[in-house]
């Protein structure tokens, strides 16, 4: 895989997390509806985050086989289960980190592959 490409799938994999994250935190603050949701700063930065993300993922498509970015998309799952428990403390369960270290394991596979 090029400089670019790693590039992108990285921005692409940040741009994700951080929308999901930004999505959570808005959730969790917009319990009084969806015009108090809508109201949110963080839930507009993360529709922007999505918006980049979108932008980053048709760029580094253009630039990987789809099958190949389609796998090493798969990593954003990764991340976000880290980020869950370290800023919102949620459980990662045996069977979640046996998830996590497989998906780790392809993703390796098909990056040494590119």
């Amino acid at each position: 895989m090029t400089p670019l490409a790693t590039a992108l799938w990285l921005c692409n994999a940040a741009l994700d997390t951080g929308g999901q994250l930004c999505f959570k935190v808005a959730a969790k603050h917009g319990d009084d509806g969806w015009r108090a949701l809508a109201r949110q700063p963080i839930l507009w930065l993360g529709l922007l985050c999505y918006f980049g993300e979108f932008l980053v993922w048709i760029a580094f498509l253009s630039q990987v086989p789809l099958s190949l970015g389609v796998l090493l998309g798969s990593i954003n799952i990764v991340v976000l289960m880290v980020c869950g428990r370290l800023f919102f403390h949620e459980r990662l369960t045996p069977l979640r980190v046996g998830g996590i270290v497989l998906v780790c394991i392809g993703v390796a596979l098909v990056g040494i592959g590119a």
